[in-house]
């Protein structure tokens, strides 16, 4: 499977595929860790678009909030001043 052109959801379904291939039938050690190691690559990717989509939802939220954003899309800080108190006030 390519990583970059498969969706989530068929990158999902395979490791669905993959567990129920482990768990019901007899597999030889030779393709159960063959399986293994495409089950821990498609994880990994699952997991960046996961992480990819959570960032991209952050981001849309915070401008729906109006928040001023910097270069790495977290909200502009602004130093603060206190007023100071004179006798006066």
């Amino acid at each position: 499977m390519n990583k970059k052109e498969d969706s989530f959801e068929k990158a999902f379904e395979r490791l669905e595929d993959i567990l129920k291939i482990l768990n019901e039938e007899k597999v030889s050690l030779k393709e159960s860790l063959k399986l293994f190691e495409e089950a821990d690559s498609l994880i990994t990717d699952c997991s960046e678009k996961l992480n990819s989509a959570e960032q991209k939802i952050e981001i849309l939220i915070k401008k729906r909030n109006n928040l001023e954003l910097d270069l790495d899309n977290n909200p502009k800080k602004e130093l603060f001043s206190p007023k100071l108190q004179t006798d006066n006030e």
